[in-house]
This record gives structure tokens, C-alpha cells and sequence, in this order.
């Protein structure tokens, strides 16, 4: 833990020192307010943006999933046909259909582009989940991608990785400066760079709780998404199953977020869940009435 810390610390420090390099090569003033917003824009959707970007190769390495591009027999035709239908039904793009290697039931969708996407099984849920079942899980992935959920969960981590890098900094001269004496505010000293490491931590974790808020609140959509594609008696059937013979998450943390499972938790812990429980998103879908969700101009909701 203590050399986690201090790798982090080391990294932070060196992303500020590069950071003064080259806003200084373009006459960016970073003690400014206007430098320091330049700033954040830059790192807080740089990282969301090339994530987003890369999701489909880093997806397909991670997992090292088979790309259906000729079906080798009657599954994975049926997969293929099956996305086929439900991406014409939805207004997208084919998306890539996939298939990995994992023993719990789980499923993803990611890619930058709503009609070049790629969605996955694995082959536990090809074991444990009939058909119909399956189609329900399909049809919550294909939701996803009609969402634009990818894009969106990008662009809000952007918004508070940048949102995160202004505060912290903002606050770590007021602070620096109120500690120091220095009323100025300058915050070039070692102890600057130590209070902004601290607030960097203290308010992305905030931020972490509103983008797994968000990632909680689209699952309930894409739910929904799935129930108008496929029925819903299917899709309460498939998280039941779910609920049944829940495994172990082994998805890559670049696509965690958007696969059928997520993990169990409870009081603190589950603020920081990307699913609700099971029992509750069974719970909204039978309480959920067709005309809430439709298909409509190419989105799920």
C-alpha cells in the first residue's frame, strides 16, 4: 500500500511538472483561471476520451474473445442472427458478435461508435441461460449500444475528472496559503503538491459515487431495453437466472460497467456498485409498463 501511494504521489507530481512544461511552451499561464481550466479539459477527458476510443480492442484482447465473422455452427449462428435482428430493431449498426472464454453468466457491449460496436458473451451464460433467456441478455447489451450508454459514460467522466482536477487545485492554493502564511496563494510549494494529491483522492472518490449512480440508472434502462426487444417475461427470466447461479466478475475493468452481472454490496460499498441488486431491477421490470420503453428513433429507454 505504501508503495502504491508513493508511485501515485511520484506520478501526480510528474503530471504537474509536464503539465507547467508545456502550457509554459504555449504561454498557457496555469496560475490562471483560464490555464488552469485548459488544463483539466485536456487530462480529465484525455484519459475518458482514449478509453473510449481503444474500448473495443482493449475489450477484445482483455477477454481474448472469438469474433463471429463466419459462423461455426448452430450457436453461434443463432447469436448472429439474433443481434442481427435486435440491432435492425433498435436503429443501429450490425454490431461485432463475440464470444469469451469465462465460467460465470455475463455479457458486454462497448465501442466509441453506436453502429460499430461489439457485444459479447461468455460461455458460462451459452451453458447456464436457455435461448430465451439469452435473447433477454442480448437484447440488454444491444440497449446499451442504442443508448449511446459508452459515449455518455465517457463524456460524464470526463466532466468530473475535470471537475476533480479544478477543485482539488483551486482549493490546495487556498489552503497551501493559508498554512503557509502566504496570502498570495502562489502554490509552488512541496506542500501544495501534497494537499492536491489528498483532495485528487478525497473528491474522486465523490466523483466515482456519481458515475456509478449513473452506471446504476442505466441499467434499469437497458433492462427495459431488453424487455421491449426480446419480452419481458424473458428478461425477468434471465436475471433470475442471474440471481441463481451469480459468479465471480472477470470482465476487464474497461468494460465491467456494461456487462449483465455486477457485483454484490451493501451500506458504503454499494455506492460504488455499477448494477443495483438483482431483486431490484427484477422488481422495476415488473412494475415497468411497455410504453415506458420503446424502441423509437434508433434509442432504447
Amino acid at each position: 500500500m505504501f508503495k502504491r501511494i508513493v508511485l501515485f504521489l511520484a506520478t501526480n507530481l510528474a503530471v504537474l511538472g509536464l503539465l507547467s512544461v508545456v502550457m509554459a511552451v504555449f504561454g498557457i499561464n496555469p496560475q490562471s483561471m483560464a490555464g488552469l481550466l485548459v488544463m483539466a479539459a485536456v487530462f480529465g477527458f484525455g484519459g475518458s476520451i482514449i478509453s473510449l476510443l481503444i474500448s473495443k480492442w482493449m475489450a477484445k484482447r482483455a477477454t481474448r474473445a472469438h469474433v463471429i465473422d463466419t459462423p461455426r455452427n448452430d450457436t453461434e449462428r443463432w447469436l448472429y442472427d439474433t443481434v442481427r435482428r435486435q440491432a435492425q430493431a433498435a436503429g443501429i449498426g450490425m454490431p461485432e458478435v463475440a464470444i469469451y472464454d469465462a465460467p460465470e453468466i455475463n455479457a458486454f457491449a462497448t465501442g466509441a461508435n453506436r453502429n460499430k460496436a461489439l457485444v459479447a458473451v461468455s460461455t458460462g451464460l451459452l451453458r447456464a441461460m436457455d435461448r430465451d433467456e439469452a435473447e433477454a441478455v442480448l437484447g440488454h447489451e444491444v440497449s446499451h449500444v442504442a443508448n449511446g450508454d459508452m459515449v455518455t459514460m465517457a463524456l460524464l467522466q470526463g466532466v468530473l475528472n475535470t471537475f476533480v482536477i479544478v477543485l482539488s487545485r483551486v482549493l490546495g492554493r487556498v489552503i497551501d496559503a493559508w498554512l503557509s502564511g502566504n496570502r498570495e496563494g502562489d502554490g509552488v510549494g512541496i506542500g501544495y503538491f501534497v494537499i492536491v494529491f489528498v483532495l485528487d483522492m478525497v473528491f474522486g472518490l465523490f466523483a466515482s459515487m456519481i458515475a456509478m449512480w449513473f452506471s446504476r440508472h442505466r441499467e434499469f434502462r437497458a433492462d427495459a431495453g431488453g424487455a421491449t426487444l426480446a419480452g419481458r417475461d424473458k428478461m425477468v427470466a434471465a436475471l433470475q437466472r442471474l440471481s441463481l447461479t451469480y459468479g465471480e466478475n472477470t470482465l476487464p475493468k474497461q468494460v465491467a460497467a456494461f456487462g449483465i452481472s455486477g457485483a454484490v454490496g451493501h451500506g458504503f460499498r454499494r455506492l460504488f456498485l455499477s448494477h443495483p441488486p438483482l431483486e431490484e431491477r427484477i422488481q422495476a421490470l415488473r412494475n415497468w409498463q411497455p410504453d415506458q420503453g420503446a424502441v423509437r428513433q434508433g434509442v432504447v429507454a
